[in-house]
């Protein structure tokens, strides 16, 4: 058997190809849930993230956290908790673990509430985005938000792209020896890429004390964004200014940590 196994694995290997994109991406988002306090247990009445932006083709797994919960699309395309109606499951808010996934194959926006506590604002919202190409992509403003690498959580950078094709980006961090520090500015935007000569602030001093004539700003270096698509880029820098002493070169990569409501990315 083992030595006939060369004649049909091409076939094979295209039928997966064809079944199961390579770049589709499960999500998760967490149903409800509690936390307690010193005066007792309450309910997180919320979809954990309740905004999420994702590929065509890629799924979301919704999983309960505890309470009588369901996910229910406002379109109708899908009515889930233990299983999704239409699909042999049920989608009748129900107490307990449970968890459904679902497959966005569509561009579009998908909202979704829980049946039992929509009117108290368990509600959530997926944008589906178009599938992107490789290589770069055109910089736009649905790339206005907050950006990590998960594998470095603890810092990031803030950007936000404005008019006449500038963007500005705030990367909030550390120095080399461990103290939070920040360092940006506003760059231009060229097509796929966008060229942020960053400075530092120094000077500084908390209320009342602060005087704006102390401060001065130094150049720390240059930071240069590119992205492969509307959820993952990265940013090269060089500290080659005097406040970037001791950072040297390199790279980061980015991750979409947040998305402004109604900014869409496609």
């Amino acid at each position: 058997m083992r030595t006939q196994f060369w004649k049909f694995w091409p076939a094979l290997l295209l039928l997966l190809v064809l079944g199961s994109p390579a770049w589709a991406v499960e999500h998760t988002v967490v149903v409800g849930g509690s936390y307690g306090s010193g005066y007792g247990t309450y309910p997180i009445l919320m979809f954990t993230p309740a905004a999420l932006t994702i590929n065509v083709g890629d799924t979301v797994r919704f999983t309960n956290a505890g309470g009588p919960h369901n996910v229910h699309a406002d379109d109708e395309s899908f009515r889930c908790a233990a299983g999704c109606d239409g699909q042999g499951g049920n989608g009748n808010p129900v107490d307990g673990a449970w968890s459904s996934v679902v497959a966005f194959n569509q561009a579009g926006i998908v909202h979704y509430h829980c049946d039992n506590h929509g009117s108290v604002g368990m509600t959530g919202v997926i944008t589906v985005q178009g599938a992107q190409g490789g290589g770069n992509v055109p910089i736009t403003s649905g790339f206005t938000g907050a950006w990590f690498d998960p594998n470095q959580s603890g810092h990031g950078i803030f950007i936000e792209v404005i008019p006449n094709n500038q963007m500005l980006a705030w990367w909030f961090t550390f120095t080399p020896g461990g103290q939070q520090t920040w360092f940006g500015n506003v760059g231009t935007i060229n097509g796929n890429t966008a060229v942020v000569n960053a400075l530092t602030t120094n000077g500084g001093a908390w209320i009342p004390n602060f005087d704006p004539t102390a401060i001065t700003q130094p150049s720390w270096g240059t930071l240069t964004f590119t992205f492969t698509d509307c959820n993952h880029g990265r940013v090269d820098f060089d500290a080659n200014g005097p406040a970037g002493a001791g950072y040297g070169t390199g790279h980061m990569d980015l991750t979409r940590l947040t998305q402004p409501a109604g900014v869409v990315c496609q």
